[in-house]
């Protein structure tokens, strides 16, 4: 039965376009659509990052020497994609005997299963992802054990701008304090583009938001843009307020232990909210490089990889995708937190 795995239908290359059309599972991040997906053909890149200088020009009489302008500098930065991969095992016993159950024949099965198992491997993936992502948004990609796989701060060379919205003061203005974020953001585009800015809550931030009498107070007697007054209405799904559009983010994963057990964590760390633009072309990027098969070396990466290993009585079903997400003008990221 295990000959079956020669035919062609189990090839990587067959096998990758089966596991990049199941749908996308990746959470809110992945249904905003931040993050471009960026082919490349090696393991690791650079980002290249070209300063322009705006100057107010003096002004000069005519017919003299037309002073210089400044040139911006340009910097390469390096950064390196990450393998994330899962298995699963089909045993000789599950494909034993199955054309005793249907017509259909054993290729058509054996192909149901695999496929069965791509769907269960690309949910972990997919889930990775969004992690991943979150981690990009808040200026640091972790790996699933918090080991700090890239500081986008450090790399870039700045420090992170950080509100504290103080919203166990009741007469805090957090008008103020949204202005000031969405203030900060546009001074840190550096030439990209928004259509907005977009504030993702963790459940301790989001209800002192809600509760905070000032916040209370601006929206008691009228609809918002969206239609529904956060006083009344369910709004988690998001609502728009001082150019910010805010949302609920309860987005969080189970993570393995040393020690087998399983702990789940938040993606974003309670009491916080993060902000970032929205409608960018420029600032957000997911970098897919190939995967580590003799086929897929140095050809365009893709999002996700697929392929069978054939043991003597198992066959591995494997999914994985080699990436990083990254925003290269990590100034445009905005921690929010309460003091109180």
């Amino acid at each position: 039965m295990l000959d079956i795995f020669n035919d062609d239908a189990f090839g990587i290359a067959e096998l990758t376009d089966a596991v990049n059309v199941i749908p996308n599972q990746w959470g809110r991040i992945g249904q905003m659509g931040l993050f471009r997906d960026r082919s490349i053909r090696t393991t690791m890149f650079q980002v290249e990052q070209k300063n322009g200088v705006l100057q107010i020009i003096q002004s000069s009489e005519r017919g003299s020497r037309v002073p210089g302008a400044q040139i911006g500098k340009r910097n390469l930065r390096n950064f390196s994609t990450f393998r994330f991969a899962l298995t699963s095992a089909i045993k000789a016993d599950d494909v034993q005997n199955l054309r005793a159950f249907g017509e259909a024949s054993e290729l058509v099965q054996i192909m149901d299963m695999v496929g069965e198992r791509q769907m269960d491997l690309r949910s972990s993936i997919d889930i990775t992802r969004e992690y991943l992502r979150a981690g990009a948004l808040q200026g640091q990609v972790k790996d699933a054990d918090g080991t700090v796989l890239t500081n986008l701060f450090t790399e870039f060379g700045i420090s992170q701008k950080v509100v504290d919205f103080v919203l166990g003061t009741s007469t805090t203005a957090l008008s103020a304090k949204t202005e000031e974020v969405v203030d900060h953001i546009k001074l840190n585009l550096l030439g990209d583009t928004m259509t907005g800015v977009h504030a993702l809550c963790s459940p301790t931030f989001w209800n002192g938001l809600m509760g905070h009498d000032d916040f209370r107070e601006r929206y008691r007697y009228f609809e918002n843009t969206r239609g529904a007054n956060p006083e009344r209405a369910d709004v988690s799904g998001g609502f728009e307020w001082k150019g910010v559009v805010w949302e609920k983010y309860l987005a969080n994963g189970p993570v393995p232990q040393e020690d087998g057990s399983i702990v789940t964590q938040s993606f974003i760390p309670e009491g916080d909210v993060r902000f970032f633009p929205v409608g960018t072309q420029q600032t957000f990027r997911q970098y897919n490089a190939p995967a580590d098969y003799i086929e897929t070396v140095n050809t365009p990466g893709l999002p996700f990889y697929s392929s069978v290993d054939v043991k003597k009585r198992h066959v591995d079903v494997e999914v994985q995708m080699q990436t990083i997400p990254l925003s290269i003008r990590p100034g445009v990221l905005v921690r929010g937190h309460s003091s109180n």
